[in-house]
């Protein structure tokens, strides 16, 4: 039974991570993924680890390998995929949350990257930009897709029958 439940976890971990892959490689075929507010539709993923453990390593290495096929700077991949992992544990970490305050379980993300990716942009980059304008931009972007579609995520979600009786 145990090495049934290792292979579900990293079955499930492994298609959380191609998702987010997929869903990072469509926002930036269509432009959403650069300019000013950066959207990437990937982030309402990382709620996921509210209804299941093993979409913390599958986002991580998703977010890591989506850093990698775009062509990221190594500080970019390197940095730019912990936040995306500090997020996922925040979001673990409040799986117990009310419903009602369900929101609250993609501020960890939401801040994470507001604080994390403008540093990257800035040093690996060589943005001109003040940290404050990119920690706002990309706290908009992650206030949208985290945030916001993270949510809807969760109400979709959520009473579904996908991850058991749905219930939490």
């Amino acid at each position: 039974m145990k090495k049934r439940n290792a292979v579900l976890y990293t079955t499930r971990g492994a298609m959380v991570g191609a998702l987010y892959v997929a869903l990072t490689w469509l926002c930036s075929v269509l432009g959403l993924s650069s300019g000013v507010i950066q959207l990437r539709i990937s982030e309402a993923l990382c709620i996921l680890p509210v209804f299941m453990p093993e979409a913390v390593p599958g986002l991580y290495i998703g977010c890591m390998l989506s850093n990698l096929i775009a062509g990221g700077n190594v500080w970019d991949v390197i940095f730019g995929s912990l936040a995306t992992l500090i997020g996922s544990i925040g979001a673990r970490a409040m799986r117990r949350l009310p419903r009602k305050l369900i929101w609250c379980a993609t501020l960890p993300t939401v801040l994470a990257n507001m604080l994390i990716v403008p540093m990257v942009i800035i040093l690996a980059y060589g943005s001109e930009e003040a940290y404050w304008f990119i920690a706002a931009t990309v706290g908009i972007g992650e206030a949208i897709c985290a945030g916001i579609g993270g949510v809807a995520l969760y109400y979709m979600l959520n009473g579904s029958g996908i991850f058991g009786n749905g219930k939490l």
